[in-house]
C-alpha cells in the first residue's frame, strides 16, 4: 500500500474525530415568534405548549453527530446515569463549543447531582450563546437559589419571566432571603 493510500485511509477514518462542528442552526425568528406567543398566551396550559415548542429549536443540534451526543446525554440523564450524561455533554461541548444546549443540558445534569458550582458556569455560557434561552435563565435562577444566593436567583428568575410570564419558577419569588424583609 502506498503512502498516499495510507494517508487517504487515515484521513477518512479520522475525519469524524477531526471534523469541525458546523454553525448552529439559525433559530432566532422561530424563538422570537414563540416568545411573542407565550407572552400573549391566555393561560398556563397554552403557555406550556408554546414553551414546549421552544425545545424543538433549542434541542436541534448543528449536525447528526452533535444530535447523537445530545440525545445520548439526555437519555442517560433521564435514566439517572448522571455521570454518563455529563460525559456525553462533555463530548458534545468539545465537538460544538458554540452550541448552547450542550452547556444547558450539562448544567441540568449537574443541578440534579446537586453540583451547583459546576452548573452555574455552564448556564452562564448557555445564556451568553443564546441570550433568550428562557430555560437556561430560569435554571440559573434556581441554581443561584440552591447556592443560597436567593436575591440574585430571584432577580434572574424575574429576567426569565420577562420572556415567559407563565414559568412555574415564579413561585421562587415568594422565598424570603435570610435577614431581608420582602
Amino acid at each position: 500500500m502506498s503512502l498516499r493510500t495510507c494517508a487517504a485511509i487515515l484521513c477518512c477514518v479520522a475525519s469524524p474525530a477531526l471534523a469541525a462542528c458546523p454553525p448552529n442552526p439559525d433559530i432566532a425568528e422561530d424563538i422570537d415568534r414563540l416568545l411573542d406567543a407565550v407572552q400573549a398566551a391566555d393561560d398556563a396550559e397554552a403557555a406550556r405548549r408554546i414553551a414546549s415548542e421552544m425545545w424543538t429549536f433549542w434541542a436541534k443540534a448543528p449536525d447528526d453527530r452533535a444530535q447523537q451526543l445530545l440525545d445520548d446525554g439526555m437519555a442517560r440523564r433521564a435514566a439517572f446515569d448522571l455521570a454518563g450524561a455529563v460525559a456525553a455533554f462533555d463530548g458534545l461541548i468539545a465537538y460544538c463549543p458554540d452550541y448552547a444546549e450542550g452547556y444547558n443540558q450539562r448544567a441540568f445534569a449537574n443541578f440534579i447531582r446537586e453540583d451547583y458550582a459546576a452548573a452555574l458556569p455552564d448556564l452562564e455560557r448557555a445564556i451568553t450563546l443564546r441570550p433568550r434561552h428562557v430555560a437556561a435563565i430560569a435554571g440559573k435562577g434556581l441554581t443561584l437559589i440552591r447556592m443560597g444566593r436567593i436575591r440574585e436567583g430571584q432577580d434572574t428568575i424575574r429576567a426569565a419571566l420577562a420572556f415567559n410570564p407563565w414559568l412555574s419558577e415564579r413561585q421562587y419569588l415568594l422565598l424570603e432571603p435570610k435577614g431581608i424583609d420582602l
